[in-house]
């Protein structure tokens, strides 16, 4: 066989193993695009360059025997979302529970709550770093 019929075969043979390829849907950037349909654990952490967290959701266990700020023992299981500050405090706090679900925003001037959670009433909380405090409820 002459060189230039080997050529001539191996050309012939890689178009068609592209033919072949596209016809399958698959190459290009279609192919890096591909996602897992379910993506299961018990908590995800997004850290920065230094290996700090800076955001995490998780799922935390019931605390039976918690104190609440109003007296009330017991806290139930909870999803809570927290974003976070490079200097370790959350500016962002979602949480939801069984019973209703609950919202802090803060910064360096104080921090803003909204709860709903039980059979009290839905609430609006201003704190200001001073301590003043403002509640507002329907």
């Amino acid at each position: 066989m002459k060189p230039r019929h080997v050529l001539i075969g191996l050309v012939v043979l890689n178009l068609g193993c592209v033919a072949f390829q596209f016809a399958q849907g698959r190459g290009g950037p279609a192919a890096a695009e591909t996602v897992a349909p379910i993506l299961r654990a018990r908590a995800f952490e997004l850290v920065d360059d230094q290996g700090r967290v800076r955001a995490e959701i998780k799922v935390l266990p019931a605390q039976p025997d918690f104190k609440m700020p109003d007296g009330t023992v017991g806290y139930p299981e909870a999803v809570q979302l927290r974003l976070i500050t490079s200097k370790g405090g959350p500016n962002v706090k979602l949480g939801a529970t069984e019973d209703g679900a609950g919202l802090v925003i803060g910064g360096e001037s104080g921090y803003v709550q909204v709860l709903s959670r039980g059979a009290e009433l839905p609430f609006v909380k201003i704190v200001t770093k001073d301590g003043r405090e403002r509640v507002m409820k329907p």
